[in-house]
């Protein structure tokens, strides 16, 4: 189901930026729907997810928030 929103967003992410002429629309087609381009987001967002779940819990010890 993560999968089918990161293509929404990278739908929306490709058609900001070619409205905005920073890319070609070829390459935001080939980003919208390009399934590797969908899968590495999403692994990218895990990892952001897992890093910032880590972080929050070491200042949690470390500031004495956790019991």
């Amino acid at each position: 189901m993560t999968l089918v929103f990161i293509r929404i967003l990278l739908r929306y992410l490709a058609a900001a930026l070619v409205t905005r002429g920073l890319i070609a629309p070829d390459l935001g087609e080939m980003i919208s729907r390009d399934p590797d381009v969908a899968m590495a987001l999403q692994v990218a967002s895990g990892a952001l997810i897992a890093a910032t779940t880590e972080s929050w819990y070491y200042l949690a010890h470390r500031c004495g928030w956790a019991k």
